[in-house]
């Protein structure tokens, strides 16, 4: 069996072996080993990436594929039950590192194929004299719940059926019974643990003893694994750096218990392959808690053999400073990492790609493969689907997948471009109600807040504009102060930047328009904030950017008024140079489009005008302006249609519409000898680019002036 995700075959490859196989030491979904390629140290593989590029589902794949096989956790550093400690727990007894530690060695205890149950005895030690601190004579219930679930992470196969729980049961009466009635309850609890721990003579029993000796090299402990919890316990509860500490200890407690379930002869033939722990966000606290020990151990040669595999939001961190950096297709063979002398040097950057054309082709050909209408007949899929597709997610998988799911359950209903399955309902589950696709996605890439505020800032090209439009369009106390928030918010998630636009993620900040658009019936606050942008370049005199002028005219023509910048363009054809000519034509023509609405900004026929502008249907009611040339007006004006409309990301490209395109530019070069080769040039590029789903292309400038 091969992973179902697109694009990621560097790491679930089998032959030759890809990065999973060659970590863990066994193939994805199978028994068959692997040679490590980092036999001595595995690096800590750190997925990274913004929203929406697939590291959640690369985890969860991860987890599928090694089940069953191999001792496997996975842990998510956002989730709810990390982030504060239940409503009857002292806060100086919990912390979020605790909490993932006791999370994953519930799962990494699962027994696999060919091997029992592991226990964690040195972590259960640390964990109980943690919670003691927490704990006093009066809350029985709660020692009793929290101490089982500590104590049960002991239980392995080895133990006599039905043994663990007497033991438990056995082991929590004596933990009440050596509280008094005043006074802490610390001491005597580790007392009562590692008294329990050291009876008995069967084999388990003697795996407990020496778990319990663990902790005498504990600092300042002087080889007495009492004081050592003890200690442990006071830190933890001391907070700051003390219980970082302390957590470290936890952590390497975690690890240990790990190793010895592989020490001996008998327990390696029984196991195959390393364990592995997935951390899903571990920028979150939980996340760090456990990769900022690990690294540091690692350095200071203390050695484990846990595959880790996390994902971190964005591109970089403080506690990453120095690992190694690759993007993942250059990890399919060879990693080629060597660690140096720092422990962030000991993690492994991985940067996940977007993925590629011929990858979106099969996601959206697996979702339309089986379309049928309700009598049963073959829906037609529109052949220019997939590359539009592309070209507006830019390769985001979670975007693609959402497209496919609203492909696969609107295009019977009559849904006809991307703008449609955007905002048609999309059920996720079958027991849920469907939702407009473009607000699941929405909910996806911007959680945390401010959406709105993040929707009105998509219109805006830069700081400057942003900043305009908050004093103008969002609550007083929001301003500049608000927008330099998201603006740092917007690059630690790992969105692009790009010179002209605030939002830079073309993807993202089409979403936010469209929800801009749809957020009121009328659409006034639509209106209203690409009017407080066409103020803002008109007021701007001096301070205006270079080329001022295409910014307003491009929330012009969002308010659908494209005469200015018709006129615009036509006067400064002549004498512009060519390459700046057509840099603004894009520029401009880049403004979102929603369908007509009358001057009230209602909705009247909901029918995209743009392709009967562009080929020519309009000219007989045109009126060009006293003592411009005609034939030049109407070529710039259907020239300007026909870009709008083969560029906007929400429509399929028209091939009458990239025919029309290649007439208009073929025709200008006539009329400019000294720009001749570059429109000449356009005429070529630009409608293969639109019909491939490609950026429209500045003819001598690979980097696109836009």
């Amino acid at each position: 069996m091969h992973s179902g995700l697109h694009g990621r075959g560097a790491l679930f490859d089998t032959d030759p072996p890809g990065l999973a196989s060659r970590l863990v030491g066994l193939r994805p979904y199978q028994l068959r080993a692997t040679p490590y390629e980092h036999s001595g140290e595995p690096p800590f593989v750190v997925f990274a990436g913004g929203r929406g590029l697939g590291k959640t589902a690369l985890l969860l794949e991860l987890r599928e594929a090694y089940r069953g096989h191999t001792p496997v956790a996975l842990i998510d550093g956002e989730e709810r039950q990390f982030a504060a400690p239940p409503a009857d727990r002292p806060a100086e007894s919990w912390s979020p590192v605790g909490q993932a530690l006791t999370t994953a060695a519930e799962q990494l205890a699962e027994p696999v194929k060919g091997a029992g149950r592991i226990g964690f005895p040195r972590l259960s030690s640390g964990l109980l004299a943690v919670a003691a601190g927490g704990w006093s004579n009066r809350d029985v219930p709660r020692i009793r719940q929290e101490a089982e679930r500590i104590l049960l992470l002991n239980e392995t196969d080895s133990w006599l059926s039905g043994f663990a729980g007497r033991w438990v049961s056995k082991v929590i009466s004596k933990l009440i019974a050596s509280m008094s009635g005043t006074g802490p309850v610390v001491e005597p609890i580790i007392e009562a643990t590692l008294e329990a721990f050291t009876e008995g003579v069967s084999p388990a029993h003697r795996r407990l003893r020496r778990a319990a000796t663990w902790y005498r090299d504990y600092p300042n402990a002087g080889g007495s694994p009492k004081l050592a919890l003890i200690l442990l316990s006071r830190h933890f509860r001391a907070g700051g750096d003390s219980r970082r500490h302390a957590e470290r200890h936890l952590v390497r407690a975690l690890l240990a218990d790990l190793d010895d379930a592989y020490t001996g002869v008998v327990q390696r033939s029984h196991r195959r392959g390393r364990p592995v722990l997935l951390i899903d966000n571990v920028q979150e606290p939980g996340g760090l808690g456990l990769l900022e020990p690990v690294l540091r151990d690692r350095s200071d040669g203390i050695a484990d053999q846990v595959v880790f595999f996390a994902a971190l939001r964005g591109y970089a961190h403080p506690a990453l400073r120095n690992a190694g950096r690759l993007a993942l297709p250059e990890a399919a063979r060879e990693t080629g990492w060597r660690p140096g002398t720092s422990p962030s040097s000991r993690a492994l950057l991985v940067s996940l790609p977007p993925l590629t054309p011929d990858d979106t082709l099969h996601i959206m050909d697996t979702a339309s493969g089986d379309l049928g209408t309700a009598s049963g007949g073959p829906v037609p899929v529109p052949p220019q689907l997939p590359h539009a597709t592309h070209r507006l997610t830019g390769g985001s998988p979670l975007g693609i997948t959402l497209l496919a799911a609203s492909a696969r359950q609107n295009l019977p209903e009559g849904a006809d471009s991307l703008g449609t399955l955007l905002t048609a309902d999309v059920a996720l589950h079958e027991d849920h109600a469907g939702r407009p696709a473009y607000q699941e996605l929405l909910d996806r890439l911007v959680p945390g807040g401010r959406l709105d505020e993040l929707t009105v800032l998509a219109a805006a090209h830069d700081r400057d504009s942003a900043c305009s439009l908050a004093e103008s369009r969002l609550p007083e106390d929001f301003g500049a102060s608000g927008v330099l928030d998201l603006e740092e918010r917007l690059a630690s998630e790992g969105w692009a930047t790009a010179d002209g636009q605030f939002v830079g993620d073309p993807f993202l900040r089409a979403l936010l328009l469209l929800r801009l658009h749809h957020g009121d019936r009328d659409h006034e606050r639509w209106r209203a904030v690409h009017r407080a942008l066409i103020d803002h370049y008109q007021d701007a005199g001096e301070t205006a950017p270079p080329d001022g002028a295409r910014y307003r005219l491009h929330h012009e023509l969002a308010l659908g008024k494209a005469d200015f910048a018709v006129a615009h363009l036509r006067d400064t054809f002549p004498r512009s140079d060519t390459r700046r000519w057509l840099s603004s034509l894009v520029f401009i023509a880049s403004a979102p489009y929603y369908h007509a609405h009358d001057p009230d900004g209602r909705d009247f026929d909901g029918h995209d005008h743009r392709a009967s502008v562009a080929l020519g249907r309009t000219d007989a009611a045109q009126l060009p302006p006293n003592g411009v040339d005609a034939v030049l007006h109407l070529r710039v004006r259907r020239l300007l249609h026909a870009v709008w409309q083969l560029t906007d990301p929400l429509v399929l490209p028209d091939p009458r519409v990239t025919e029309r395109l290649r007439f208009e530019l073929e025709q200008l070069s006539n009329l400019r000898p000294a720009g001749n080769a570059l429109l000449w040039r356009a005429s070529r590029d630009w409608p293969s680019d639109a019909l491939a789903g490609r950026p429209l292309r500045i003819p001598g400038d690979d980097e696109g002036d836009r």
